[in-house]
């Protein structure tokens, strides 16, 4: 991973607090600057239960409109890599508890905006289970790849072999034609040649 690295995008740079580098190139974007002024507040002594629930609504607010910021800044597009969502890193479970419970409709408004919410309890679960996906995704995709480097090489094959077969036709019809030549040559020629070379032998024979 590395932390506070720059990104340019075509028209601007980002700098997230976190990128995760998985295999074969990918890469998740985490951000931890969620407020949690909010929280600590919420998580102290209150002896009124209605100001204890408005200390926890400033939180689950909070959380929200940092979503809504987070998700405006889509840092995804910085990473060709990357899965189109950022992960908003909350610090403790009780962080995102606490959130939820004054706002339950708080994490289908993160998904909805491209951010899921994740704690150290989740946070490497996520990671695994997103890197498990693109080593799925990968194999799917090598598949594809041997399917049709598979396909060519049959196809290729399959021509080759056509033109030893044509190869195979052409020399078997040469050695049919050189035969018949050579039959030709014996039948026609020979004989001919074969009279000549005995009238030659009884001639030399009778001049002697």
């Amino acid at each position: 991973f590395t932390t506070q690295r720059s990104y340019a995008d075509d028209d601007r740079t980002v700098r997230p607090d976190l990128t995760v580098h998985l295999a074969g190139g990918r890469s998740i974007v985490v951000d931890a600057k969620v407020p949690l002024q909010a929280w600590s507040d919420a998580a102290g002594p209150a002896t009124d239960p209605d100001a204890a629930r408005q200390r926890l609504r400033r939180h689950a607010q909070a959380v929200r409109a940092h979503v809504t910021a987070l998700s405006g800044k889509a840092y995804w597009a910085s990473q060709r890599q990357s899965p189109e969502f950022v992960v908003l890193f909350l610090p403790g479970d009780g962080a995102l508890e606490a959130a939820t419970r004054a706002d339950p409709a708080l994490l289908d408004y993160a998904f909805a905006r491209n951010v899921v919410l994740a704690t150290p309890s989740t946070l490497i679960a996520l990671l695994r289970t997103v890197a498990l996906g693109w080593r799925q995704h990968a194999l799917a995709e090598d598949a594809a790849v041997i399917h049709d480097l598979g396909r060519q090489l049959y196809q290729r094959l399959d021509g080759v072999l056509g033109h030893l077969d044509k190869t195979g036709t052409a020399l078997r019809r040469a050695v049919e034609a050189y035969n018949a030549t050579i039959g030709a040559v014996d039948n026609r020629l020979g004989v001919t040649a074969r009279r000549l070379a005995e009238l030659e032998a009884l001639s030399t024979g009778e001049t002697s």
